[in-house]
């Protein structure tokens, strides 16, 4: 899907089932084999072995009830750490032990392996009821979330296998795959089965962002609060920017993405235009004028996580904690997750705005939106939160192919703050609770959140 969709569940399903929103640019080919890194590696989480050789990456989707063949990638890059980029663009750099995915944070660990496991060497399951299992068995190795919402995923199996057997027609399966994942709740667990059939489910009383959706609520902020101001826009128009009365900053970011209109997009390609929106925003003279500023994320599906990073970095002069990361972990290891990566909001160079910040936030705030969110908690100065409680899903998406060709996505990671708290599911809560873009809010022209926020930033003076 395109990205102007904005989140990470909606960028092009990764073959590589690396859960990717971004990719960098290839690096210069390579004129010899690198053999570091060649071998048949397992990562750590993910569900997932490689067999590099010859210039070529293939990935292989593992689970206790098979194996079935991912893309492959074909190396761009040599030396210790080796690129390897898929059709669909995605860049892996890879070198012994360690996988990167760009525009995502962290690594993940390889290890090595003698050969292919057994089970990829054979054909791969197929039919209805060997599609039940790989669906029922990916979640179950890597769906990170079923006790926290409640859900027995042992008695969901039971109740609904029996509905499957040889002659199960194709929208009958979709149905039933569907109805297991429905109580979920959970807006980045897809399944799509060819053109025709896609499933997905919001959280209940919640918009995901799209065009429509953005454009009112941009024209709302525009004619209301600005009054009648259009923003400054950056970025393909997902940024945009005010000064306000008062000394105060109004900054908008709609997605972490979709900034250009290269094809496939890179995270360089995004990376430099978000720097360059920022250079705009942030300057020398307005930064040190500025007595506070509102960020508005209530209208935001995500993208890349290091892009909201980036944004942090324009908010401190220190380095700060942002989150740490954990997945789910191989069955066969004795830890139930990976070791939790802490990941850091460092400092930009060039002029920062270090005064208090309003964050404004939704049930459309999404992904990385909530990420960025979540990266702001510890930061250093007054920080509040105004509006509502987030969508509620953090991870990157993991993207699978089962048996009969259909596409899975779901997540796969925590997103834990110092104390060990995630916020899937209910999503990240207000300090200060107000009504974000309701049927009342649009009928009587307010901006309950934007009102709250001018004025706690005023008093925080």
């Amino acid at each position: 899907m395109r990205r102007t969709a904005i989140t990470r569940t909606t960028v092009t399903a990764v073959a590589l089932a690396l859960g990717a929103p971004l990719v960098t640019g290839p690096a210069p080919a390579a004129a010899v084999q690198d053999a570091h890194v060649e071998g048949v590696w397992r990562s750590d989480g993910y569900g997932a072995v490689y067999a590099i050789d010859e210039g070529r990456l293939r990935e292989f989707q593992t689970t206790a009830a098979g194996c079935l063949p991912g893309a492959t990638a074909q190396r761009t890059g040599s030396g210790r750490r080796a690129s390897y980029t898929a059709e669909d663009g995605t860049v892996l750099d890879v070198r012994p032990g360690k996988l990167r995915v760009a525009g995502s944070p962290g690594v993940r660990g390889l290890r090595r392996l003698s050969a292919l496991p057994a089970e990829c060497t054979r054909p791969a399951p197929s039919g209805p009821l060997a599609t039940f299992d790989v669906f029922w068995q990916t979640f179950e190795e890597n769906y990170p979330f079923f006790a926290a919402k409640g859900i027995d995923w042992h008695a969901v199996r039971d109740r609904h296998r029996p509905r499957i057997s040889g002659r199960t027609t194709d929208e009958e399966l979709f149905a039933v795959l569907s109805d297991m994942v429905r109580p979920l709740y959970d807006a980045h667990v897809r399944i799509t089965a060819g053109k025709d059939r896609f499933f997905f489910e919001k959280r209940p009383g919640t918009e995901i962002p799209g065009p429509e959706l953005d454009q009112r609520v941009k024209a709302h902020i525009e004619r209301r609060d600005l009054g009648g101001r259009p923003l400054q826009e950056f970025a393909g128009g997902r940024i945009g920017y005010s000064d306000l009365p008062g000394g105060q900053g109004y900054l908008r970011v709609t997605g972490f993405g979709g900034y250009t209109d290269a094809d496939p997009e890179t995270y360089d390609d995004c990376s430099a235009a978000l720097d360059r929106a920022l250079d705009a925003v942030f300057t020398r003279e307005r930064t040190a004028r500025l007595k506070g500023l509102i960020i508005d994320l209530r209208i935001n599906g995500g993208g890349s996580d290091s892009l909201g990073l980036r944004l942090a970095g324009r908010l401190t002069d220190r380095t700060h904690f942002a989150y740490a990361k954990r997945a789910r972990n191989h069955p066969s290891d004795a830890a139930r997750f990976t070791h939790p990566q802490p990941q850091y909001v460092h400092p930009a160079r060039g002029p920062r705005y270090t005064g208090p910040v309003a964050v404004l936030t939704g049930g459309s705030t999404v992904s990385a939106g909530e990420t960025v969110t979540q990266a702001l908690m510890d930061r250093p100065g007054r920080t509040v939160r105004i509006g509502a409680p987030t969508q509620g899903v953090f991870s990157d998406v993991m993207p699978r192919v089962l048996p009969n060709g259909w596409q899975l996505m779901l997540p796969n990671e925590e997103f834990r703050t110092r104390t060990g708290r995630t916020f899937d599911g209910p999503g990240i809560p207000p300090h200060l609770t107000e009504p974000v873009f309701t049927d009342e809010e649009f009928d009587r022209n307010r901006d309950s959140a934007f009102d709250r926020a001018v004025s706690v930033l005023r008093l925080s003076r």
